[in-house]
């Protein structure tokens, strides 16, 4: 079992930045590959960016590649999405999630998931 914990959502102006933390606690953190995703009101959960096991590969999705950049540190197992340049589109709930399938943009490719933490972005 994979216990994960997000923080660091909030509210923001458009253009302004955030950084999600996702916690991992449980089996060991380095032999999963990381995701996350958002799931705004109205619409399906999708993929945003997802990590390999160690760090050295990243996916973005094409909305915001550029923009947002997923990195992670296995000694303190954490994930983290840095977001700049946000815009009101992206307002959603953001979801951490862990699998053994780097890359993969189907939900179900992902074993274990966070609460989720909300991101608002204002105009």
């Amino acid at each position: 079992q994979v216990q994960l914990v997000e923080s660091g959502g909030g509210l923001v102006q458009a253009g302004g930045s955030l950084r999600l933390s996702c916690a991992a606690s449980g089996r060991a953190f380095s032999v999963y590959c990381m995701a996350w995703f958002r799931h705004a009101p109205g619409k399906e959960r999708e993929f945003v960016a997802a990590i390999s096991r160690s760090g050295g590969e990243q996916y973005y999705a094409d909305s915001v590649k550029g923009r947002f950049t997923i990195s992670r540190d296995n000694y303190k197992n954490t994930v983290f999405l840095q977001m700049n340049s946000l815009k009101p589109g992206d307002t959603a709930v953001y979801y951490c999630a862990a699998g053994l399938t780097y890359g993969s943009r189907r939900q179900y490719d992902y074993d274990y998931w966070g609460q989720g933490t909300q991101v608002t972005v204002s105009s």
